[in-house]
């Protein structure tokens, strides 16, 4: 779900009472209880902010990308797409000063989960690096749990060599200016990223990975799961957006994140070819998606179905494949395992939901009686009682 709106109304929105933005905001539900993470994307105007949600989440073609228009307004898009995966995404037009009197930057900021700030590697990057100071002081001084995330984007034109230097560059300006306002404490976090290559869509799986409470659990199970297996890798991936929401405790290899990615295009492509019948409206990808891919390197990729979004992508040898049965086995452990997880999440849920419902219901039956005024004769003098909202 996207929503675009002017920044003059959204100013507006957020003037109002912090209960009222966080049943905007924190709730797709009021009722839900489900509290979605927000993510914001800011940086300078045509710094790629725009194009990088359009190609990660809207599998917009790189190429189509240069045909967008520079965006004038705040966007913001729901992003659902399986069960550990579920957040806001704000994009800011890098234009408007959201430090502005009419904007509430404390509620913008209040219940933010991660804020990334794209820096165009290709431009001079003097004046993005002050609005960076700005912005992560400001933020964290309203809440410092939020992870600050640095894309220096659109690297596809640099060498190695420079891509290493100009990181380097940034990230020791950007921690001189925090040092010399005295706010050592906090973490950036950079990354070099290009919509023409996978390592935007890596970039944004570490980020993702910070806003999901259950992650530590994943990476655990994944980490038994390989130990008994003889696997070498194993990713839990997003199917829809190709994010990783967790791998085992293993070095990420950028080469083995690319094929996994190709791997998952694969599966979805022959399924949609092949899969689905005229009468079938189905999904390319359920209960019964399951591929091995054969490399020239005696490697092994195995892909299988752990629920209707998520799917485990293996790396492993041919040796070690032959005991598939054993394989198969601690998989099926391994996806009892996470229907657990999600079950744990879903209880929680419903807690939060009872929670919400009964916050709602008091604070309906307390607004009520404040605007009610009784009056009550007491010894044949009229008395009036108002019953005050405590504040």
């Amino acid at each position: 779900v996207t929503e675009c709106r002017p920044h003059s109304s959204l100013s507006r929105e957020l003037s109002r009472s912090e209960e009222a933005f966080d049943w905007v905001s924190g709730f797709s539900d009021p009722l839900s209880g489900e509290v979605k993470p927000r993510i914001l994307l800011m940086g300078l105007r045509r710094s790629g902010k725009s194009s990088i949600q359009k190609v990660v989440f809207h599998k917009m073609s790189p190429n189509e990308t240069l045909f967008l228009e520079s965006t004038n307004k705040i966007c913001r898009e729901d992003v659902s797409n399986s069960s550990f995966v579920s957040f806001q995404i704000w994009d800011f037009p890098g234009q408007i000063d959201f430090f502005d009197p009419t904007f509430d930057y404390e509620m913008i900021f209040r219940g933010t989960g991660a804020l990334i700030f794209v820096i165009d590697s290709q431009d001079d990057y003097v004046e993005a690096l002050s609005r960076l100071h700005l912005t992560v002081t400001r933020a964290y001084k309203v809440n410092p749990e939020i992870n600050f995330e640095v894309f220096i984007h659109k690297v596809d034109g640099l060498s190695d060599d420079a891509k290493i230097e100009k990181q380097r560059d940034i990230h020791k300006r950007a921690n001189d200016d925090l040092a010399d306002a005295g706010l050592e404490k906090i973490h950036l976090s950079l990354y070099l990223t290009s919509i023409y290559d996978h390592s935007i869509f890596e970039a944004f799986s570490k980020v993702v990975q910070k806003l999901i409470p259950q992650l530590p659990t994943l990476e655990n199970l994944l980490n038994i799961f390989i130990s008994n297996s003889g696997i070498e890798k194993a990713f839990l991936f997003d199917v829809v957006s190709k994010i990783y929401i967790a791998t085992d405790s293993s070095p990420v290899d950028m080469q083995t994140y690319e094929l996994c990615c190709d791997m998952i295009d694969v599966v979805i492509d022959i399924s949609c070819i092949y899969g689905l019948t005229e009468e079938e409206a189905g999904q390319p990808y359920d209960k019964e998606s399951m591929a091995i891919i054969h490399l020239n390197n005696t490697t092994v990729m195995y892909l299988k179905e752990v629920t209707k979004f998520l799917a485990l992508v293996c790396f492993l040898r041919e040796e070690s494949f032959e005991r598939k049965g054993l394989i198969d086995y601690n998989f099926h452990c391994f996806k009892n395992a996470i229907q657990e997880v999600f079950d744990v999440r879903v209880k929680v849920q419903k807690n939060r939901k009872l929670l919400s419902q009964r916050r709602w219901s008091k604070q309906a039956s307390i607004e009520s009686s404040a605007a009610t005024t009784e009056r009550r004769p007491i010894g044949g003098i009229t008395c009036q009682s108002t019953i005050f909202k405590s504040t």
